[in-house]
C-alpha cells in the first residue's frame, strides 16, 4: 500500500540530527587541550582549525545531500512543487559556497595563502557565478509552475478546479461548487423545483450536475458540519418493475462493498440510503482536477509525475481487488488530483450499479475507449479488467492520444477486441523502452498474458523509475 508523500518525511529529522551532532562534536573536539597542541604542518593549520574545518565541511556536505533528497522527494506536479524541486539544488549549492567561504576565511588563512589568495578568489567568484546561472536557468525553465501555484486554478495554462461530483456529471468548470460558497449562502436555489431539500440526514445545498447515475448534489451533514457529494439514482426506473426489489438489493450491496474500502487513494463512501424511490450515496467531497484535464498534448504532465500517479492508482486498485471490489470504469475522469496533490480514485462500483438497472440490450454506457476486451464481449470480469483500463490511461497520459480510437463505436469496439494498440514509442519517442514494455503487458487482450495483479503493474513501474534515477 502506498503512503502519501507528506507522510514520509521522517528521514529529514535524521539528517538534521547528524548535521547538528557533527557541528557539536567539532566544537567540543576543537577545544580539547591535546587537539590545540597539534599542528597540521603541511597546511599551516592548528589542530583546532583543522577539526573545525572538517566538521563544517562534513556538515555542509550532509546538508547538500539532504536538500538533494528533499528535491527528489517533492512531487513533480507541474506547479509549485515542481518549481521548488528545480531551484532547491542551486540554492543549496549557493549557500554551501557562501558559508564555506566564510569558514575558510576565518579558520584557514594559512591554507589560503599557500593556495594563492587571488586564485582562490577567482575560483570562489566563478563558483558563485556558475551557481547563479544554474539557479536563473532553473527559475526561468520552471516559472510556469510558480505562476500556476500563485495564481491558482484560474490561471490560463492550468485546468480549471472542479469537484469530483461535478466532473462526473459533466458540469462546467468555470463555476466550481466550493464549500465556502455553500457556507456563505446555505439557501442556494436548487436547479429544479422538484429537487429534495434533504436526503437522509444530509441537507441538500445545491445541484452540481447530472451524470450517468442521475443528479449530483452538494450536501452537508448538519451533525458534524461536513460537506459531502451526494450521487443519486432512481431505483424505481428499472427496465422491468418486477426487478425493482432486485435493483434495490444490488444497490445497497454494492454501496456496502465500496463503503468498506479505506485507502488514502480511494474516495471515501460515508453513507447510502433510499428516499421515496431515490437511492443516494454520500461520499467524500473533493476539489481538484481530474486526469482528463492532463490528457491533452499541450498540457501533459511530466513523465515521472504521470507514472507516479498511475502507481498510486494501481496500488489503490490492488487494495480494492483484495477486498473483492472491481472498479469496472477506470478512466481519466474518475481519477482526481486534489488541490494538495493527492491522487483519488472515484466511483467504485458506479458502473456496476448503473448497468444493473438496464437490460443487456441497452447501449453501452459512458466512454468505451477504456473498456477491456472481456467487457466488450460481455464476459465476467476481475481485477485484470481494471489493469487494462489503467494501461489505456497511462498510454494517454504519456502521449495525449488514446491507444484505441475510431469514428464510430462499432469500429472502436472491434479495435479494442481484435487489433493491437499502436507502439507507445512510435507516438512518443523519448519514452523509456521499459515503460513501453509495461504498457504492452497491461494492454494484452488475452487475460493470462496481462499482469495478474495491479500490484505487479505498480512494482514494474516503480522499478523502472528507480532504475532511471540510479
Amino acid at each position: 500500500m502506498s503512503t502519501p508523500r507528506s507522510a514520509s518525511w521522517g528521514w529529514v529529522s535524521h539528517y538534521l540530527f547528524v548535521v547538528l551532532l557533527v557541528l557539536l562534536l567539532g566544537g567540543v573536539l576543537g577545544n580539547l587541550a591535546p587537539v590545540k597542541q597539534v599542528t597540521v604542518g603541511a597546511f599551516g593549520l592548528t589542530g583546532t582549525q583543522a577539526v573545525r574545518l572538517l566538521s563544517v565541511g562534513v556538515s555542509l556536505l550532509l546538508f547538500w545531500f539532504l536538500v538533494h533528497r528533499v528535491s527528489d522527494h517533492l512531487a513533480d506536479n507541474g506547479r509549485g512543487a515542481t518549481f521548488l524541486r528545480a531551484i532547491l539544488r542551486p540554492l543549496a549549492t549557493f549557500l554551501v559556497l557562501v558559508i564555506g567561504n566564510k569558514v575558510l576565511q576565518n579558520n584557514a588563512a594559512p591554507l589560503l595563502d599557500q593556495f594563492g589568495p587571488h586564485l582562490y578568489q577567482w575560483g570562489f567568484v566563478g563558483g558563485l557565478g556558475a551557481t547563479a546561472a544554474w539557479l536563473t536557468l532553473q527559475w526561468v525553465r520552471h516559472l510556469d509552475g510558480l505562476k500556476r501555484s500563485l495564481t491558482g486554478p484560474h490561471h490560463a495554462s492550468a485546468p480549471a478546479l472542479r469537484t469530483q461530483a461535478a466532473d462526473e456529471a459533466g458540469a462546467e468548470p468555470d463555476t466550481p461548487p466550493l464549500p465556502n460558497q455553500a457556507r456563505a449562502d446555505s439557501t442556494v436555489p436548487l436547479a429544479n423545483c422538484g429537487a429534495p431539500t434533504m436526503l437522509g440526514r444530509y441537507k441538500v445545498l445545491k445541484e452540481l450536475g447530472r451524470g450517468a447515475m442521475g443528479i449530483v448534489y452538494l450536501g452537508k451533514d448538519p451533525t458534524i458540519q461536513r460537506f459531502v457529494a451526494i450521487k443519486t439514482m432512481r431505483l424505481d426506473e428499472a427496465d422491468e418493475p418486477s426487478r425493482l426489489q432486485d435493483v434495490k438489493t444490488r444497490f445497497f450491496r454494492e454501496a456496502e462493498s465500496t463503503g468498506r474500502l479505506s485507502h488514502p487513494n480511494i474516495v471515501t463512501i460515508y453513507d447510502a440510503g433510499e428516499q421515496q424511490g431515490l437511492g443516494y450515496i454520500a461520499m467524500e467531497f473533493l476539489e481538484g482536477t481530474t486526469l482528463r484535464d492532463w490528457c491533452g498534448k499541450d498540457r501533459l504532465l511530466p513523465e515521472q509525475r504521470a507514472i507516479d500517479i498511475v502507481i498510486q492508482v494501481a496500488e489503490a486498485l490492488d487494495y480494492a481487488h483484495g477486498q473483492g471490489v472491481v472498479h469496472r470504469d477506470i478512466k481519466p475522469a474518475n481519477i482526481m488530483l486534489t488541490k494538495d496533490g493527492r491522487v483519488k480514485v472515484m466511483d467504485f462500483g458506479i458502473a456496476k450499479l448503473t448497468t444493473s438497472m438496464r437490460t443487456r440490450t441497452t447501449s453501452i454506457l459512458g466512454t468505451p475507449n477504456y473498456m477491456s476486451p472481456e467487457q466488450i464481449a460481455g464476459k465476467s470480469v476481475d481485477g485484470r479488467t481494471d489493469i487494462f483500463s489503467l494501461g489505456v490511461v497511462l498510454f494517454e497520459l504519456l502521449t495525449g492520444k488514446k491507444p484505441f480510437d475510431a469514428d464510430n463505436i462499432s469500429a472502436l469496439l472491434y479495435k479494442i477486441a481484435h487489433e493491437p494498440h499502436p507502439s507507445l514509442r512510435h507516438v512518443r519517442s523519448d519514452v523509456h523502452p521499459n515503460i513501453e514494455s509495461i504498457v504492452n503487458q497491461a494492454l494484452q487482450k488475452e487475460l493470462p498474458r496481462r499482469y495478474r495483479k495491479a500490484s505487479e503493474l505498480a512494482h514494474a513501474l516503480r522499478t523502472c523509475l528507480q532504475e532511471r534515477a540510479a
